[in-house]
């Protein structure tokens, strides 16, 4: 099944709704326990009946794994694991057939230890062209036994490692991850080629990993907390660098996502400069509580961030690496923060569920993009992975404090009745699914007129075929000043949108028509609580 028409082509990315596809565990088509191309390429008429515009497939290149393929060897090659480079062409041009265009993850702040520079790095010894490529140096003390600086490391532990020949080597995210050296024009020309071999296959964009980390003050002076500029974020060098990667996107009419965590909304604001990237994610939102004010005042900042740069916001409640939606709904703390992650916290999935319902309702009402992690749409929960089988380096960094991120990364359940629920396997995937997940497959949730995937259906049609969404301004409503915990706000053609967090039923305004509700309402018309509705007044 085609997916409708967008509303635009040559700024689709304005208002698109994205699906992050994590391709491990979004589908097995060969049947070996991992997620793979073939198993997406079979399943992209289920996306194409969902609704979305594009779908970002997180690193699908050749690499060791060691960071779920954050460590990427080479950026020219599929995975084995994952198929080969024509089966990707043939799912960027199938994917366009049916509606959706792709795009691709690019990690450019490090590459993996297995690849070739880095091994040649190695192999060359201290003072090497080689090893100008990355960042070695000699360590401190009286032998050269203490690491270069003190910077902290984005898992835990250290951000140095000693080779035998004495020199240390930077990495901010594990050993196995080497940090590039973006002062050298090697660097710079590799990556821009990767652009373009990419963008030659079809692409129609990239994301791009860890963008505000690529360039480091070149002394590497030792990191003090809360004073800036920090020595290896947002160096205002590392602007030259994406004005460069935008003449390419414009050259092949590509389009470029940043993740950038960033508190300083101006600093913010710089990477979505015209010539620069298109847009960023909004972190401040994904991490926001479920509270009124703080949701509010989300908003707002957000939109106040992107305007003086002319870019549309985006907007997306889970990814990857953060806790599934429905679980941290029902938690008492509903934020998000990586050092604040255990094991056994308690969780209310009914209270998490309508919650993310309502959700769901209020991010595709917001005037921007929105990305949709894969299982979102089926309310998946996090899961519980028992200790032998976790995989993530944040976990084992941590000192196994840390449950890690492999419980939003479990494989999708297709089929109620079927083997691994459908994923494609008779035996057991990647990472195990809860003994309980048959009530959240698609085939299940399809027939169910209250499930979650139906809500996200109707949301996604809404959204394409009624006027008002998208792109373009919003204004709240005198019910979020006189009742604090509403959230009501206004889009262009009449459209409404409501969303109660208070504790009593909410009277909604005057409308003509009720285009979508994440629950019922009462019987005297009012909204609960946790609920939202979209209306044409």
């Amino acid at each position: 099944m085609a997916a409708p028409t967008p509303h635009r082509t040559d700024d689709w990315w304005r208002d698109a709704v994205i699906y992050q596809v994590y391709p491990r565990s979004f589908a097995d088509g060969d049947g070996d326990g991992t997620g793979d191309l073939a198993g997406v390429r079979a399943r992209l008429p289920y996306l194409a009946q969902l609704g979305v515009d594009a779908v970002w497939f997180t690193p699908w290149y050749l690499s060791p794994l060691v960071d779920g393929g954050y460590d990427v060897a080479d950026y020219r090659t599929i995975d084995p694991a994952f198929g080969t480079l024509a089966e990707a062409e043939k799912l960027i041009a199938e994917a366009r057939e049916l509606g959706m265009r792709t795009i691709v993850d690019i990690v450019p702040n490090h590459v993996s230890d297995q690849h070739p520079w880095f091994r040649a790095a190695l192999a060359a010894g201290p003072g090497s062209p080689e090893r100008e490529l990355f960042h070695f140096r000699p360590g401190r003390g009286e032998n050269g036994e203490l690491p270069p600086n003190d910077w902290p490391s984005q898992f835990a532990g250290s951000t140095w490692t000693r080779v035998p020949d004495g020199e240390w080597y930077l990495h901010l995210f594990t050993p196995e991850q080497p940090d590039l050296n973006w002062a050298h024009p090697a660097v710079r020309q590799e990556h821009e080629d990767v652009l373009c071999f990419w963008f030659e296959r079809g692409v129609a964009g990239v994301r791009i990993d860890s963008a505000a980390l690529l360039t480091k003050d070149p002394a590497l002076p030792d990191y003090v907390e809360g004073v800036d500029p920090s020595p290896f974020i947002d160096q205002d060098d590392i602007h030259d660098i994406y004005r460069s990667w935008r003449a390419v996107a414009d050259e092949y009419g590509g389009v470029f996502v940043g993740e950038v965590w960033l508190p300083d909304a101006e600093r913010f604001a710089r990477y979505l400069r015209p010539d620069e990237l298109h847009t960023a994610f909004n972190f401040n939102f994904l991490t926001c509580p479920w509270d009124a004010g703080r949701l509010r005042r989300s908003i707002d900042d957000t939109l106040a961030e992107h305007a003086p740069v002319g870019a549309p916001a985006t907007w997306v409640l889970c990814n990857h690496d953060v806790t599934r939606t429905v679980t941290r709904y029902g938690r008492a703390d509903t934020g998000f923060d990586f050092a604040t992650k255990r094991f056994g916290t308690p969780t209310d999935l009914d209270l998490g569920t309508r919650r993310a319902r309502a959700a769901a309702l209020l991010t595709l009402a917001l005037p921007g993009s929105v990305y949709l992690y894969q299982g979102e749409e089926l309310g998946l929960p996090e899961a519980d992975i028992p200790r032998d089988r976790i995989e993530d380096p944040m976990h084992f960094r941590s000192g196994g404090t840390d449950p890690g991120r492999d419980g939003c990364r479990v494989p999708l359940p297709w089929e109620a009745e079927a083997p691994s629920y459908g994923f494609g396997t008779p035996s057991e995937p990647w990472l195990p699914q809860p003994a309980d997940w048959a009530r959240y497959a698609v085939d299940r949730q399809s027939e169910d007129p209250g499930s979650m995937l139906t809500l996200y259906r109707r949301a996604l049609l809404l959204r394409r075929t009624e006027p008002g969404f998208g792109d373009g301004p919003m204004t709240w409503l005198p019910a979020a000043d006189t009742q604090d915990e509403v959230l009501a706000f206004r889009r262009p053609d009449g459209l409404v949108c409501v969303v109660n967090l208070a504790d009593s039923p909410a009277a909604l305004p005057p409308y003509e028509r009720l285009l979508l509700a994440s629950g019922p309402l009462h019987a005297d018309g009012t909204l609960p609580k946790d609920t939202a509705v979209w209306l044409r007044t």
